[in-house]
């Protein structure tokens, strides 16, 4: 009887243990089959998010601003107005404060240096041999400019001592400059602003006949005269050094001729062709149009002349008052980091009028900017010229 009992109970620890696998088994195999199901959702949700994700992503970009400006001479008037008996020290510092704010707020600004500051040991002159103070080029930082272009026809005034030391001076209020070299080595600046990097250049017709203040490696090797073929390399070679934008400054063209000359013309496409993107023109002295060239599908920039930036040119002292129109032309560029491709965005033009007065017996000198915004602000008695600058100029931006 005991063994009946015994193995009764055997049978029935043994179905027990057998339903307690047996389930076991199940819920193991049914958790299993949910958390396969339970990944494979995920990671086929997780793609398609990310997918959607790349899909809205926008191209990674950047912009800067690019300021240029004319021609900036002082002839003899200027400097005795800048000069401070006191300290026997020069101030052209309110020459620029009114489009200081505009110098600034561009990424890179450029301007056309038409003198050089050879030393006060060899006295200070205007035109037509031209030596400023140094305190010019102080005055031309603390406006807030970048990069001096010094390839003009005044680029000899003082012989090889005068190129020298004016470049020696700019570097040590931290200025850099493009055309003229004090030693040999590469000519091609390439400055990068917000991740673009802008290729410069500059060249001049030639200097006044002062060539032969330098021997001809010298010349060759401290001044960038206007050659097509060292263009054509130049470029090209900027492009090859990794520049995503080439801008040339170029002392060009007829003095006092508002219209651009045939040969004007005709470099100016070449550079577009060549690989430049932007050309500033200087040397006319007077305002030249712009335009917009196309090649290989992208816009390119051309003004052939930017006009007066200050100087003492004007209706009283040679009978001509489009001297007294400058502009100020600000490119706003954009890289595609996708595309690897950078384009013009941009274009705005500021127009400016030389303002001279006097003050205290001596001559002053003011560049105003001219804007829509302000005009109502200027001093009525110079209110009709203003006006009337603002009109000529914009007429040639086709505005």
């Amino acid at each position: 009887m005991k063994n009946k009992k015994l193995l009764l109970i055997l049978i029935v620890l043994l179905i027990g243990v057998t339903v307690f696998f047996s389930y076991s088994y199940h819920i193991s195999q049914e958790q299993s089959i949910n958390e396969d199901d339970g990944e494979f959702s995920k990671e086929e949700i997780g793609g398609q998010v990310e997918e959607e994700k790349e899909i809205k992503e926008e191209p990674k970009t950047t912009t800067a601003t690019i300021l240029a400006a004319g021609d900036v001479m002082f002839h003899q008037p200027q400097i005795r107005g800048a000069y401070d008996s006191q300290s026997g020290t020069y101030d052209f510092n309110e020459c620029f404060q009114y489009v200081k704010k505009y110098i600034e707020k561009a990424d890179l600004s450029l301007v056309n240096f038409e003198t050089v500051t050879a030393g006060s040991d060899r006295g200070f002159h205007g035109y037509p041999n031209f030596n400023s103070p140094v305190e010019s080029l102080e005055a031309l930082k603390n406006a807030g400019f970048d990069i001096l272009s010094t390839a003009n026809n005044h680029s000899l005034d003082q012989g090889k001592i005068g190129l020298v030391n004016t470049i020696e001076a700019l570097k040590s209020y931290g200025l850099k400059n493009i055309g003229t070299y004090s030693e040999s080595g590469d000519k091609i600046l390439i400055e990068k602003i917000n991740d673009i990097n802008i290729g410069l250049l500059s060249y001049t017709y030639g200097c006044n006949g002062m060539e032969y203040t330098l021997t001809e490696e010298e010349l060759n090797n401290m001044i960038n005269l206007i050659d097509e073929d060292r263009i054509k390399t130049d470029i090209e070679k900027a492009v090859d050094m990794g520049s995503d934008l080439v801008v040339v400054f170029i002392h060009w063209g007829n003095e006092y001729q508002r219209e651009p000359s045939k040969e004007q013309l005709e470099l100016g496409r070449k550079m577009v062709e060549w690989g430049a993107n932007i050309v500033f023109g200087s040397h006319p002295h007077v305002i030249q149009k712009s335009e917009i060239i196309q090649h290989n599908g992208k816009d390119n920039f051309i003004i052939y002349s930017l006009g007066n930036y200050i100087s003492n040119q004007r209706r009283e002292t040679i009978n001509n008052k489009y001297t007294e129109d400058g502009i100020m032309v600000t490119v706003e560029v954009e890289k595609d980091f996708v595309k690897d491709e950078t384009i013009i965005k941009n274009i705005t033009y500021t127009p400016t009028w030389v303002y001279k007065h006097s003050k205290d017996g001596v001559a002053k000198y003011e560049i105003i900017p001219i804007e829509d915004s302000n005009m109502e602000q200027i001093d009525n008695t110079i209110h009709e010229k203003v006006k009337e600058s603002y009109k000529n100029t914009m007429s040639l931006m086709g505005q």
